[in-house]
């Protein structure tokens, strides 16, 4: 993957491939999937740039996996891969390992 690192409070993230069978077996045709709202953190920004200058480090790393809102972020593509940049407030939690 190319070098890319967000600005300031944004992060990179791609997102989780959601399950295409319903725990019944019920097979999910692609046209009926949402687009997941799962992802893990590709690259993360410096921080929050405060009113009076202070920096503010995220609260993601790299490596943690996501939940995210469902209109959050823009999609971008780097290396030939869709990935998503948004700002860590449209981040809704971490899910722990």
């Amino acid at each position: 993957m190319a070098k890319f690192r967000p600005l300031h409070d944004r992060v990179l993230v791609r997102r989780v491939e959601a399950d295409t069978k319903t725990s019944g077996g019920i097979i999910i045709p692609d046209t009926a999937k949402d687009k997941p709202m799962e992802g893990e953190i590709l690259a993360v920004g410096n921080g929050h740039v405060n009113d009076n200058g202070d920096v503010r480090p995220l609260d993601v790393k790299t490596g943690d996996k996501v939940i995210f809102s469902k209109w959050a972020g823009t999609e971008v593509t780097i290396d030939g891969e869709e990935l998503m940049v948004m700002k860590e407030s449209d981040i809704i939690g971490i899910i722990a390992a």
